[in-house]
């Protein structure tokens, strides 16, 4: 994959002064399919991360274009069916404290749908309307049958939806891959209805994890083009128009396998941890972590 880089601005506030954090450590040569893909085996390749003098934001600079960035996301892989079941049932219990208050539940919109499962969870939820923009075609391919009439495969457009027509629109582990989050969350205000709620679940910088592993937690990537905390989290939601905002942590819930495959380790080690914890029947357990993410959860004002 041929990388073609340009510099950038702050993504939150578009201030130019910032200071490096970490600096690039890219390999062309190991760049594949999987690269792109979510929850991937950590790859340890990230851009040069600086961060905003003015706003404190954490971003890649210079940036993959967008044009190769929408290619590389259109080619990735997939093979996280499972972890996708698991995080749309966490994602629900985020989403399940606001749903008295919303608009109503006829309509809603999951940016980077991956295979459908979150928008399993709404149609069980009530929702009677709901679609999502996926820009990978392998989970598409992935889904279940009954799920793929659901999912349009491409980049989110906004022009595809009429103004103030969605009750909700949900954006998971996805805001730190777009090249212009402000206008995403910009967008998510103007199409929802007064009172409709953006969802958003993200990597925290800040993290607990974040802070012990340093650039070896899986946040830093080549994928992640800035990285929030809970005051760029606020101003991202306040600058697009949201005035009710409500941001935690949360806790993820995956089998320890999974877990295995995210924590750094020599290669060596962890294939022979892995391969214990497959044949003892371990690694298929189930357990809750805070893995460092952040739910923010903003609402239109009515």
């Amino acid at each position: 994959m041929k990388l073609v880089f340009m510099p950038r601005a702050c993504p939150l506030c578009g201030g130019e002064d910032a200071r490096v954090i970490v600096e690039a450590t890219l390999d062309e040569g190991r760049l594949g399919a999987s690269a792109f893909a979510s929850r991937k085996l950590p790859e340890y390749m990230h851009s040069r991360m600086v961060e905003c003098n003015g706003c404190g934001m954490l971003y890649a600079n210079p940036v993959l274009r967008q044009e190769a960035l929408a290619e590389a996301y259109k080619d990735a892989s997939f093979d996280s069916g499972v972890e996708s079941r698991l995080a749309a049932v966490t994602y629900r219990t985020i989403l399940e404290p606001h749903l008295a208050a919303l608009p109503s539940r006829n309509s809603a919109l999951d940016i980077g749908a991956g295979d459908g499962a979150f928008l399993e969870e709404l149609l069980a939820l009530g929702f009677q309307n709901v679609v999502g923009v996926e820009p990978s075609e392998a989970p598409i391919a992935a889904a279940k049958p009954s799920m793929r009439s659901y999912l349009k495969c491409g980049i989110f457009a906004p022009e595809q939806f009429a103004a103030e027509s969605l009750d909700l629109i949900t954006c998971f582990q996805v805001i730190e891959h777009v090249w212009d989050p402000v206008k995403i969350a910009a967008d998510a205000h103007a199409l929802l209805k007064p009172g409709g709620l953006f969802v958003i679940v993200a990597h925290d910088r800040r993290a607990f994890s974040a802070r012990v592993m340093g650039t070896k937690s899986p946040i830093f990537d080549i994928e992640h083009l800035q990285l929030f905390d809970r005051p760029t989290g606020t101003a991202l939601l306040r600058t697009a128009g949201f005035r009710s905002i409500a941001i935690r942590s949360l806790l993820n819930r995956y089998p320890i396998n999974y877990w295995i495959r995210l924590f750094p380790m020599p290669r060596t080690a962890k294939a022979a941890i892995s391969w214990m914890a497959r044949v003892s029947g371990i690694g298929n357990l189930l357990l809750s972590l805070p893995a460092g993410n952040l739910a923010m959860v903003g609402r239109k004002r009515v």
